[in-house]
């Protein structure tokens, strides 16, 4: 039996993940358990966690791989700053002190941290390195169903690449184009981020998500200004617009000006009409890229099957268009597309094309994405008696007729079943659901419940074999990683007078018959929910369809803004607790919130800072 335990860490989302035998034995994201949002530190819970769940120590691990390589990363940081001297003094004067001090020697550093698990882990040469988009790659391909496909790899900034293709065959996993820093689409997306004001490597879906609201009216003038694209997707960025390459900031006074506005104050500004034009504008610029660059290396390669990592294959409205476009049969999406997903493709890559493992029986090796940890009824029990909890016990099937029947009540619910999942998004694990016929549903969980932004769309999770009657879609999508629009016979066509409205305005147009989970411009983020993989959730929405004839959910993320996804019982009972749900069920333990100690109520509110 060979354990290959792999590590992302020291950027953000820091995640370690656990093969035994090749196979994706558990994974995890260090934030989940630290409750701090994209915990970029050593993941010492996460690693302590897949080592638990593989019943492995780790002096009995026998390769460690880290998902990237510093010095490569080193090398470019100097060559940067070299590059742009003098300017970027102010950022380099306060980022060598760390790599001095730390990551420069890395291995030693993750020596020291991996023996506080096992003082008989004494073989530091255990641990490896592979490549930062070369873990990409192997996280999208080697899970994925295809015996061969090309893999595209999109995000910010590895050690050098940007975006890279690779093609996948058995076992092997070939680099073959790359594009690097400064030229990032990642980087680009989160230089929008930065100007209407969210957070950098955690605002990017806001965008995605205030885009609709806007008209595409900047995408000429980025594509005049900002990047030089070519027919083939390839680019190259103008440098004089941006300050991330050497600065403390992503943009200069220079992208300001081209835009006449300034960076947005989250704390003073509002949204404006001009911030959904600019979040629209990015978000047609990164498609247009995207759908260069597939296009292209479909003709090139032609190989029928796509695979997508890295941050940017997160963009789930671009991922739609690439289906829609057809230049290719089939995609898979590593639903842990980002760094986290790093641990997992760098082990991946290690039993494949170092060790030379072949790849056996073909399909979705994700398992759902359901990896993390999930917890016995005995251990439920004792800790929400600890709580002071009040609770009742039912069957599986008691469970699944009742939430069906309060969901069809307008009641919202936190869901906590099984195994929590892997990556960014819930997926019927760690979740919160509610009805998507109300036409108050969307405004009333984002203000209540998970106390964010009211333009912020919610997704559907469907019934796999009803997708198709429902959504312009009839594609396998279990990662929410595809949006497609609204069947139009569900669809309510606008009124005059609504067509003329612009902006947040829109949001309380009712769109179609299922409200909650239609966006503005009649688009939703699909989860198809299959019972081979998770049979309670597909038992849950088939409740709910026999009695609404709906076998639709509204399903986001077990959280409130700025926390991170539940992952523990005792999280679950405070966001509970802390916000306006009305019921939390724990595999079959139900809490009605009416009948909960009122002195146990938190303020939940104001506990996360907002991301």
């Amino acid at each position: 039996m060979i354990s290959i335990l792999g590590i992302s860490a020291f950027y953000h989302d820091s995640a370690a993940a656990l093969l035994k035998n090749g196979e994706i034995v558990a994974a995890a994201q260090e934030e989940r358990f630290s409750r701090k949002k994209h915990d970029a530190r050593y993941p010492y819970n996460a690693v302590k966690y897949v080592l638990k769940e593989g019943n492995v120590n780790l002096s009995e691990v026998d390769h460690i791989v880290f998902f990237e390589k510093p010095f490569l990363k080193f090398e470019r940081l100097l060559e940067t700053y070299m590059a742009f001297a003098p300017r970027g003094f102010k950022s380099f004067s306060l980022s060598m002190p760390i790599w001095l001090r730390e990551k420069l020697f890395q291995k030693k550093f993750l020596f020291d941290n991996l023996k506080q698990h096992d003082e008989k882990f004494q073989d530091i040469n255990k641990i490896k390195f592979s490549e930062h988009h070369y873990s990409h790659a192997g996280s999208a391909f080697y899970p994925s169903p295809f015996k061969e496909a090309v893999i595209l790899t999109l995000d910010g900034v590895g050690e050098w690449a940007t975006t890279t293709v690779a093609i996948g065959q058995d076992n092997k996993l070939k680099m073959l184009k790359e594009i690097h820093f400064p030229h990032s689409l990642g980087l680009l997306y989160s230089a929008f981020t930065y100007y209407t004001g969210f957070k950098v490597n955690s605002g990017e879906y806001k965008v995605m998500g205030l885009a609709p609201y806007g008209k595409p009216k900047y995408k000429d003038l980025i594509i005049n200004e900002l990047i030089d694209l070519k027919n083939d997707g390839s680019f190259k960025l103008n440098m004089k617009y941006f300050n991330y390459a050497t600065g403390l900031t992503m943009t200069n006074s220079k992208f300001s000006s081209l835009f006449g506005h300034p960076v947005r104050d989250p704390k003073k500004d509002l949204l404006t009409d001009f911030h959904m034009d600019i979040a629209a504008s990015i978000q047609a610029v990164t498609e247009e890229v995207i759908l260069r660059l597939t296009k292209d290396i479909s003709k090139e390669y032609k190989i029928k099957n796509l695979c997508l990592a890295g941050g940017v294959a997160l963009n789930c409205v671009a991922n739609g268009k690439i289906l829609n476009e057809k230049h290719f049969e089939n995609i898979w999406i590593q639903p842990a597309a980002g760094d986290a997903g790093g641990s997992l493709g760098a082990a991946l890559a290690y039993w494949h094309q170092e060790l030379k493992k072949p790849r056996t029986d073909l399909k979705d090796k994700m398992k759902g994405a359901y990896l993390g940890p999930k917890y016995s009824d005995d251990l439920i029990k004792k800790k929400l008696d600890f709580l002071k909890a009040k609770y009742i016990k039912k069957s599986p099937d008691e469970t699944s007729l009742l939430v069906a029947k309060e969901l069809s009540n307008n009641k919202t619910v936190g869901w906590f079943q099984g195994r929590m999942e892997f990556g960014p998004r819930a997926l019927g694990g760690r979740s919160i659901l509610a009805d998507p016929r109300s036409e108050k549903m969307q405004k009333e969980l984002n203000l209540k419940v998970k106390f964010r932004e009211s333009f912020r769309p919610f997704a559907p999770s469907v019934l796999r074999e009803d997708v198709s009657s429902w959504f312009e879609i009839d594609y396998d999508s279990p990662y929410m990683l595809l949006v497609a629009e609204v069947k139009k016979d569900i669809q309510v066509s606008m009124s005059e007078k609504d067509e003329k409205l612009f902006g947040i305005e829109k949001l309380n147009v009712k769109r179609s018959s299922i409200p909650a989970v239609t966006h503005v411009d009649y688009s939703a983020r699909i989860q198809t929910v299959h019972k081979d993989t998770n049979q309670k959730y597909y038992n849950l929405i088939n409740q709910f369809k026999k009695i609404t004839n709906c076998p639709v959910i509204v399903n986001t993320s077990f959280n409130v803004r700025g926390e991170p996804i539940v992952c523990s019982i005792e999280d679950a009972f405070n966001c509970f607790m802390g916000t306006n749900l009305d019921l939390l069920v724990i595999e079959d333990f139900i809490l009605f919130k009416d009948e909960q100690d009122k002195s146990l109520l938190k303020d939940y509110k104001n506990k996360f800072e907002l991301d």
